[in-house]
């Protein structure tokens, strides 16, 4: 019976220690200590001006909290989300501020193709890809988190 008892101990030792050792996670509503670059992409795939400056102040936020000195960017849109980066668009200023702030914006070639939108119908200083989505694959494979408001 002894002997029973001390291996379950030393089991339920085993088992929990690497649990402690990891150290207390973060307070609720605090931004953990991250160490090294950070990478993000933002996917734009609806026509929705409510997470377009969803998605703007995530950006600034993620910026004020890491600084932006130490966190990569990208916002990819295509489908209905090509909206935001047209030429006309309302978020115009705050797409602007987020390109100053170095946020890689990136519109899909083929949405444009699909909606017969031409680079002149587009946002100034914006990138392009071919295909939003592969983007958001390839970054994704590079170590990118990966968010969708």
């Amino acid at each position: 019976m002894k002997y029973v008892l001390a291996v379950l101990f030393l089991f339920n030792g085993l088992v929990c220690l690497p649990g402690y050792a990891a150290g207390p996670e973060p307070a609720a509503g605090t931004v953990a200590n991250v160490s090294g670059r950070s990478k993000v992409v933002f996917q734009v795939s609806d026509n929705d001006e409510g997470k377009w400056n969803l998605t703007l102040n995530n950006v600034k936020n993620i910026q004020a909290a890491l600084g932006a000195a130490n966190v990569d960017i990208e916002i990819v849109a295509y489908g209905p989300g090509i909206s935001m980066l047209k030429f006309d668009t309302p978020v115009g200023n705050r797409l602007q501020e987020a390109l100053q702030a170095k946020v890689k914006i990136a519109a899909c070639e083929n949405t444009m193709a699909a909606q017969k939108l031409r680079k002149e119908d587009m946002a100034p200083s914006i990138s392009y890809v071919p295909a939003g989505i592969v983007e958001i694959i390839k970054l994704q494979q590079q170590g990118y988190a990966y968010i969708k408001p």
